[in-house]
């Protein structure tokens, strides 16, 4: 979640009670209504049968409680999901994003160089085995060309289609006459399931800088998101006055295709998007690589868990790397890194790589070796 909703104040609207504070008050209420009608004390223990009776109504009405507290966090973006969160999305003229279909270049090659063009229906289906992709437009191999590079799309929305390794695409279904081959150049990208909560909250909040015909960051960080749920970081700048260059980065954390550049610059060049005097780039982020290497070391008095441990490390360096790679202009932080491994148990870490690095806003992080050690159990 974004910073701007995550640390907006926390809200109770049952004024933060717990069931102890229920059972407490409910037993309190019994003892001083039994005096009052009995003119006798009665102080009840937790064996008592009436005690058990109170809990377990206390139970229900903590429950009901629960309800109230949702139902009123349902009009408020910081807690609001699923259809809560697309009603207050209505509000601001946003609606959730449907699953995107994967896109990826194919290559299709004659079997000999032909002196008439040969065409390449739209539709034309290839296939993996598993995935199948169709041709997005028709397109022809020129005559005295060998091959022409065809956008092709999914035909399964969602992130199934995507990460496809190139060359991996070659069955075509249906014979093209004097076609030899089809093939995929480039890793199939752009997939994405339906936008999940955290994405749409994001973009509800930043709907109303969209308002503004000026073209402030926020409009094009807004209306870039808006293209589709593949869609993760985002970053504007304008090297000169009237110049707006617009990086994205998948959600998944990979570099966005060419097709894909092309169509969000087709997306963000519409008259009711763009500012009349703006001139938009739409490209990849530049990247900087790093390494990581590491040691870390888990106290004598934790040995007990000290598998559970590693095992923990393990996957918080997994989730550092996602973060440090998943966002556009992050300044590469090893500080982060031990902040995280400390968190999952250990005692401490030697970071020996990376070095803090200052990453430019128009470059993304990018992690090349990981080689993290464990250093074995030392004294606290």
């Amino acid at each position: 979640m974004m910073p701007e909703i995550e640390n907006l104040p926390e809200v109770s609207f049952i004024d933060h009670v717990t069931l102890d504070t229920i059972q407490a008050q409910m037993i309190n209420d019994y003892e001083q209504k039994y005096e009052q009608l009995t003119k006798k004390k009665v102080a009840l223990r937790r064996a008592d049968p009436v005690t058990f009776m109170l809990y377990a109504c206390s139970v229900q009405i903590y429950q009901a409680l629960l309800f109230v507290d949702r139902a009123g966090k349902q009009d408020l973006l910081k807690y609001s999901y699923g259809e809560f969160l697309d009603n207050i999305a209505a509000y601001k003229g946003v609606t959730r994003l449907p699953a995107q279909a994967a896109e990826v270049k194919v290559r299709f090659t004659l079997s000999a160089v032909q002196e008439s063009a040969i065409g390449i229906p739209l539709g034309t289906k290839l296939t993996d085995g598993d995935i199948y992709f169709e041709t997005a437009e028709y397109a022809e191999i020129p005559a005295g060309e060998e091959y022409a590079d065809v956008p092709c799309i999914c035909q399964t929305a969602g992130i199934a289609g995507s990460g496809l390794a190139a060359g991996s695409i070659n069955i075509l279904v249906e014979p093209i006459p004097y076609v030899a081959k089809a093939v995929n150049i480039e890793e199939s990208r752009g997939g994405s399931d339906i936008e999940d909560d955290e994405s749409l909250a994001e973009r509800v909040y930043l709907a109303p800088a969209s308002y503004s015909t000026a073209g402030p960051t926020d409009a094009y960080v807004h209306h870039t998101k808006s293209y589709g749920a593949s869609i993760g970081s985002v970053n504007v700048t304008s090297p000169i006055p009237g110049d707006v260059e617009v990086r994205v980065l998948l959600k998944d954390g990979t570099l966005p295709s060419d097709a894909l550049l092309e169509s969000l610059l087709e997306y963000l060049n519409d008259e009711t998007i763009r500012p009349l005097t703006d001139h938009v780039k739409v490209l990849a982020p530049e990247t900087m690589d790093y390494n990581l290497v590491m040691t870390y070391y888990i106290a004598r008095s934790d040995s007990a868990k000290a598998v559970a441990i590693q095992n923990a490390v393990n996957t918080v360096v997994n989730e550092y790397n996602q973060w440090q790679t998943f966002t556009i202009g992050r300044d590469i932080n090893p500080s982060e890194l031990i902040r995280r491994v400390v968190n999952a148990g250990a005692k401490r870490a030697v970071v020996t790589l990376p070095e803090f690095t200052v990453v430019p806003p128009t470059t993304v992080a990018r992690v090349e070796n990981v080689s993290v050690t464990y250093g074995g159990v030392e004294d606290d």
